[in-house]
């Protein structure tokens, strides 16, 4: 069996713990309970440093190896925090949380690290010092870029930095990961559209903010077909379109429409939102509206590093059944990317088998995809800072 054999001893307890994670789901920097369970359970284990309220809610654990002449130190990462959503899947340890869940398989990542970090408490199989970072709010509150601005990699002189996710449709063992950008940032906006209110049935008296919003829409849908270059992948997708009236006889005096664009590289990202701003401004004024942009710059891009990437496939090699060490980059985005841009790393996904994908109301975390997950950090670690 590749997985280690002391970490599959341990499967039952790291089910225990992602289980009991699952059935009390918290969200974004609310991670109280999950953040006191972790940090109980690092003192348990005889961590040599347990740091809790870093990002907020963030929680440190620092384990040195039998020696630490080298001087190493290299930090692994598990997101702790769940979604806002109803869970579907019935299951005897569903959510207990009305409108929480956990629905991206954080409850995994946190136990498979808990079960690294017990692994490594009791064998100190290294040379030099591992910091384990569980961090809140990965999604949406930029919680890995909170604990980088509160000291989590100065504070322990981190040198390298690792993570990973699980991914459904990747068979249970398998690996995938890539140099370079292997998901995309997440940027947001909104448009807000105004021209002159009227009677619907005298639409010459009105400037018709609606049909300018249909039009700044379909206007839009050019700005990657026609201004991104097509070997640099990116998304523009509206998600909203309200206006101010919801009766069937009135021209409204405003319309907004909001959407996300997806890129994997700063000048694509760059000429997406300058063309955006131009196309909104024209094709809003050709209608006699006017039209303001609020664009936010979210999770930028996540970019592994070539030698860091290279060190992980071979820690996937040893433990997995199959790697594939050039998989397609994704277009969700990852705040693991701050801790990417703060110092070398990579961030790899591990299969969850046939289930639905993340943020579905049925998905669930394969239990049996944990062993590897923690076998891979374990093996990573051993080789990173041999003896």
């Amino acid at each position: 069996m590749p997985i280690k054999n002391r970490i599959a001893e341990m499967q039952e307890e790291i089910t225990a713990w992602r289980r009991d994670f699952h059935e009390h789901p918290e969200v974004m920097f609310d991670v109280h309970r999950t953040a006191g369970v972790v940090a109980a359970k690092l003192r348990e284990f005889g961590c040599d440093e347990v740091v809790e309220g870093i990002g907020q809610t963030g929680v440190v654990g620092v384990i040195k190896g039998q020696s630490t002449a080298s001087g190493r130190v290299i930090a692994l990462r598990a997101d702790m925090d769940a979604l806002p959503m109803t869970e579907i899947t019935g299951l005897p340890y569903a959510s207990k949380t009305k409108g929480a869940m956990h629905a991206c398989g954080h409850d995994g990542h946190t136990a498979m690290l808990l079960g690294a970090a017990k692994y490594f408490t009791e064998t100190r199989n290294f040379d030099g010092t591992v910091v384990l970072l569980f961090q809140p709010a990965e999604e949406g509150g930029a919680g890995g870029l909170k604990m980088v601005e509160d000291g989590a990699m100065d504070r322990w002189n981190v040198q390298e930095v690792y993570g990973l996710h699980n991914y459904p449709g990747l068979p249970v063992g398998e690996f995938a990961i890539r140099p370079g950008a292997l998901m995309a940032s997440a940027d947001q906006f909104e448009v807000t559209v105004t021209g002159k209110g009227g009677h619907a049935a005298e639409p010459h008296q009105s400037v018709d903010t609606t049909l300018a919003t249909a039009q700044i829409v379909v206007a839009l849908q050019s700005v990657v077909a026609r201004n991104v270059q097509a070997i640099r992948p990116a998304v523009l997708s509206i998600t909203a379109f309200h206006t101010e009236s919801d009766t069937f006889n009135v021209i409204p005096q405003t319309a907004r429409i909001r959407g996300t664009v997806r890129c994997f590289d700063a000048k694509t990202r760059d000429l997406v939102e300058a063309r955006l701003r131009e196309m909104v401004d024209l094709t809003a004024r050709s209608f006699g509206a006017t039209a303001s942009v609020d664009y936010e710059r979210g999770y930028p891009p996540t970019v592994n590093h070539a030698d860091q990437t290279r060190y992980a496939i071979e820690a996937a090699e040893a433990v997995g059944t199959k790697v594939n060490p050039e998989t397609d980059p994704v277009m969700p985005a990852e705040d693991f990317s701050y801790m990417l841009e703060a110092r070398p790393g990579a961030y790899i996904f591990l299969g969850n088998g046939d289930t639905p994908m993340c943020h579905h109301p049925a998905y669930d975390f394969t239990d049996e995809a944990a062993p590897y997950g923690t076998s891979f950090f374990a093996e990573l670690i051993e080789r990173r800072l041999p003896r």
